[in-house]
């Protein structure tokens, strides 16, 4: 099996520096990466119409179910258009870094529809996995993001069980997997909805309600 297919080490600093290139190239020819994270493996490209629609193939994801979308950066908002209502910018700026997504408004011009989520906003999560966050500023952008595995089946921890799931992908250059080796399992992010008068939460996860209403007291729901 070539190099390709067994996935692309994605560990120490140096296989970290080596990976980004090959990471780049095939974003760049709008096809799927896959790549830890600080929850799970994820799949993922650029946030181009075309890359979107390559990772919607791959995935099988019926249309009007969104992905969301990795930063490194509060820069990468700005250049997204998206929008923080006072309550996200008191969230992003406690629990950014980290397992935390909020579905902003905004970003009409910069973001495809099909990123767009049924309440019109745009779920991002600014990645605390360093490795991640070192390409994720290298591509110079947002990339897009949904958990490593098929309908049914629990997310990914290790790149193995990605070779395993989707070994005609790997071996038609589809798709192109960065080892980080075995995650430890933990929750998914929670989802807060940022886009009304206050803050929802739209998905329990890793960052408790209690915590999160420290930041903001008019948070609906529980996480």
């Amino acid at each position: 099996m070539t190099s390709a297919v067994l996935g692309i080490p994605f560990w120490s600093p140096a296989e970290i520096a080596a990976a980004i290139r090959p990471a780049l190239e095939q974003m760049e020819q709008r096809r799927v990466l896959a790549y830890p994270t600080e929850t799970v493996y994820g799949f993922g490209g650029g946030i181009d119409r075309d890359s979107v629609d390559a990772l919607i193939r791959l995935k099988g994801r019926p249309k009007g179910k969104p992905f969301l979308l990795l930063i490194a950066g509060s820069e990468m908002l700005t250049k997204l258009d998206l929008k923080l209502p006072s309550f996200a910018s008191n969230l992003a700026a406690r629990f950014w870094p980290g397992p935390l997504t909020l579905v902003l408004p905004g970003g009409e011009k910069r973001v495809p529809d099909a990123l767009r989520g049924p309440e019109g906003g745009v779920g991002v999560r600014w990645t605390s996995h360093q490795a991640l966050q070192r390409l994720i500023l290298a591509h110079g952008d947002a990339i897009t993001s949904t958990s490593a595995n098929r309908p049914g089946v629990p997310p990914a921890t290790t790149a193995r069980e990605i070779r395993e799931q989707w070994a005609d992908a790997l071996a038609q250059g589809s798709l192109q997997v960065l080892d980080g080796g075995m995650l430890q399992p933990s929750p998914p992010s929670t989802v807060v909805d940022c886009t009304g008068r206050a803050p929802r939460v739209i998905r329990p996860g890793a960052i408790a309600s209690a915590k999160l209403r420290e930041i903001a007291p008019r948070l609906i729901g529980d996480a």
